[in-house]
């Protein structure tokens, strides 16, 4: 299928999955502790990953792992544990079409720390799109 072999086709699948993920977990934190509901939800996410790996039978390449690798991916899961603990907090509080938006200016931190990390070059098209994700999600949370 076309909207699954690319980097683009993956993205809009990702933006709908995202979508769903604001809705849903607005409802469920409704009737429950929002640190419960992102344990919850990553029970769910470590069950399903389990599935695809072991339906991929991809579990033997876990000895190709790296100690660098793993240790970013470490990194990455705690930064999106908090991240996930934030935006449950913040959906049992705020409504969910105001707090989706505002997580996207992520975008604009994600173009910083590529610039400054990773060595990725900082274009008018990246500084433009990237300041008008800004300005949508400000629009979208507080106008």
């Amino acid at each position: 299928m076309q909207l699954f072999s690319t980097w683009q086709g993956l993205a809009y699948v990702l933006a709908m999955c995202a979508a769903l993920t604001a809705i849903f977990g607005k409802l469920g934190v409704a009737e429950m502790n929002s640190d419960l509901a992102t344990f919850i939800r990553t029970i769910v996410i470590l069950v399903v990953s389990a599935l695809i790996i072991t339906s991929r039978g991809v579990w033997s390449a876990t000895g190709d792992i790296a100690w660098k690798g793993a240790l970013f991916l470490v990194l990455s899961g705690v930064a999106t544990g908090f991240s996930w603990l934030f935006y449950y907090r913040a959906l049992q509080i705020g409504q969910a079409s105001h707090v989706a938006p505002l997580e996207k200016i992520s975008v604009a931190f994600t173009v910083i720390l590529a610039v400054i990390f990773l060595g990725e070059a900082l274009t008018l098209r990246t500084t433009l799109g990237a300041g008008l994700v800004v300005a949508g999600a400000v629009v979208l949370a507080w106008i």
